[in-house]
């Protein structure tokens, strides 16, 4: 398979860069976003190349898939996963490979549905990817793209295939660019027109890092240049902060933070409102710092939403 053939089975990326050695590498930022982070904030901008939410997927008759791999950044040991016909059969770990090898993945007979999840909080590129059968890509529904944080980007569950976006989107089957990315916040300036790009959706799930600002400006501007770049056409849902186990004292000023989001999204009449506290339980089982979701926390977190998106109708 060509690294032009593999493009059109590799969901989750705005663009491709190809290196020197033929290794290809997806990208979910335009340019000129990437620029601002790495002028920014060193720790926004190893993220913004992370390879969340990217996937390998197609229908095919193969008994085996493989590529080479190298791995380049690594902020959290997650992993590789691959699922079949939705369920996951197989995993590796990040913390038990070389950062350079090459993955074979064998395949049960007949024709079925293939998922090869990348790792969501590394920076992996692939190549000499071999299919030894016929394949045709997936097929997805709306292109959404989704903002986020760390949450959103998939720390926690420490598995790529178990972040809340991943376990929504098995159900959802969106054509995804997710854009979370971690220790984010309300930022109008990371919003820019991504040429050659319209999603038909965009789900923002952001705030829990800056609960404690004094004024609610940023949010309030952020919106404001969302809707500028893309219109009051287009369905946004507004995903409130999660509960927090670990700020106990500051409780009341998340939640008149959520609040006072409800107020400002609520505005726009192509908004739409998820209440964040509804969606995973407020006990320590179900987060691996009282913050994020674990893999628990996050398979909660994704049905739930799943759930909330359909009674809304977004």
């Amino acid at each position: 398979m060509t690294n032009q053939e593999l493009q059109t089975i590799y969901y989750g990326a705005y663009s491709f860069q190809e290196t020197a050695d033929g290794y290809l590498q997806a990208f979910q930022y335009s340019d000129a976003q990437m620029a601002y982070f790495r002028s920014a904030f060193d720790f926004w901008y190893d993220r913004c190349m992370a390879s969340t939410a990217k996937t390998l997927e197609m229908t095919t008759d193969a008994k085996t898939i493989s590529f080479d791999y190298r791995i380049i950044w690594v902020g959290s040991q997650d992993s590789f996963e691959l699922a079949i016909n939705g369920q996951i059969s197989e995993i590796r770990y990040v913390k038990d490979l070389p950062k350079e090898g090459r993955l074979d993945w064998l395949l049960p007979d007949g024709k079925k549905e293939i998922i090869i999840y990348l790792p969501a909080d590394a920076t992996v590129l692939i190549r000499r990817c071999e299919i030894d059968g016929s394949w045709t890509p997936a097929r997805k529904k709306e292109k959404v793209l989704w903002l986020g944080d760390s949450i959103t980007q998939g720390f926690g569950p420490l598995r790529s295939a178990q972040t809340y976006v991943s376990v929504a989107n098995r159900l959802l089957n969106y054509d995804i660019i997710n854009q979370g990315i971690g220790g984010y916040v309300y930022d109008k300036k990371s919003l820019m027109k991504m040429d050659g790009y319209m999603p038909d959706k965009i789900i923002v799930a952001l705030g829990t890092n800056q609960f404690g600002c004094e004024t609610m400006k940023d949010v309030e501007e952020y919106y404001e240049t969302l809707i500028g770049l893309y219109g009051d056409k287009i369905p946004i849902l507004c995903v409130t902060p999660l509960w927090r186990g670990d700020v106990p004292d500051g409780l009341p000023k998340l939640t008149s933070f959520c609040h006072q989001v409800r107020e400002i999204a609520g505005q726009y009449p192509n908004v739409r409102i998820v209440d964040g506290f509804q969606l995973v339980p407020h006990l320590p089982e179900y987060y691996l710092d009282n913050l994020h979701p674990n893999a628990l926390g996050a398979e909660v977190y994704g049905r739930n939403l799943v759930e909330a998106i359909r009674k809304l109708g977004f």
